[in-house]
């Protein structure tokens, strides 16, 4: 199968480029992609650069770049337009009919987006993000009465990223604990749980995607054989089902569509906006 390269060009991070860019050639799946990321063009120097890699890829190709851009100056648009390639400008589509609509010229200030623009959504990200990390795995703190939610399923079910997914993109303060040998017997939570079965939301996950991850963790032993997988998922469930909490299979999912499902299912407020 031919690749077909796809160019994300960025004033900044790259983040919103890659983002749609890849939403949409995902779905043209019977087609192969090299992905390239071009982030902080902010001069004509680094504009006229980028031409340059896009062209030579157009030339090496049999077909021509497809070109991402979401720069926000009109001045390194019209220069990364010269570049042979599809140029789809994110900023081209949107900003007009906005403009019109709102009656109103856009700043064309770039870092809007991201980055710290907004100081108190950046020091909301971080302290979620710190709550994350020392909640994580049932950390020392347990600092449940503070959580918006805690994330609850066996170990390596996909729990510490997904928290660290909600700090960081939503402002989210997510805790996480393992399942333990004693849950399983007991076929109950600890009792520092049961205090806030309410923000309880389960992880689960196929036996065979989790026997890889954990083979991939550690090879050998119990921790990673075919039993013991089973064994933990089948009491996991049993314990979702028993004291009613929602809970997803996480196997399908990235840790995106993980992180909205569980905002939707809890309906817990995201505190920063993307």
């Amino acid at each position: 199968m031919n690749e077909r390269t796809v160019f994300f060009l960025s004033d900044q991070t790259g983040v919103t480029a890659e983002t749609l860019g890849h939403s949409l050639i995902t779905q043209f799946d019977s087609q192969g992609y090299r992905q390239v990321t071009l982030p902080f063009i902010d001069s004509e120097d680094k504009a006229r650069e980028a031409v340059r890699k896009i062209d030579e890829s157009g030339a090496a190709d049999t077909s021509r770049p497809i070109v991402f851009s979401t720069l926000v100056q009109p001045d390194l648009r019209k220069i990364v337009k010269e570049a042979s390639g599809l140029h789809l400008d994110i900023f081209d589509v949107f900003l007009e009919p906005l403009e019109a609509e709102l009656n109103q010229k856009p700043s064309h200030e770039s870092g809007r987006a991201h980055g710290m623009s907004d100081i108190n959504a950046y020091m909301k990200r971080i302290e979620a993000t710190n709550f994350a990390l020392a909640n994580d795995d049932g950390g020392v703190s347990r600092n449940y009465e503070m959580a918006d939610v805690i994330l609850v399923g066996v170990s390596r079910s996909g729990k510490t990223p997904t928290c660290l997914y909600l700090a960081l993109q939503y402002g989210v303060y997510a805790a996480n604990y393992p399942l333990t040998e004693e849950d399983f017997e007991s076929g109950q939570l600890p009792d520092f749980l049961k205090q806030h079965t309410s923000k309880l939301f389960g992880l689960t996950i196929t036996p065979q995607r989790l026997q890889q991850i954990r083979k991939e963790r550690r090879p050998m032993g119990r921790y990673s054989s075919p039993q013991q997988v089973r064994y933990e998922l089948r009491e996991s469930e049993k314990i979702f089902k028993r004291l009613s909490i929602p809970y997803v299979d996480t196997t399908e999912f990235s840790i995106e569509e993980i992180s909205s499902r569980i905002l939707d299912s809890t309906g817990v407020d995201r505190r920063v906006r993307p």
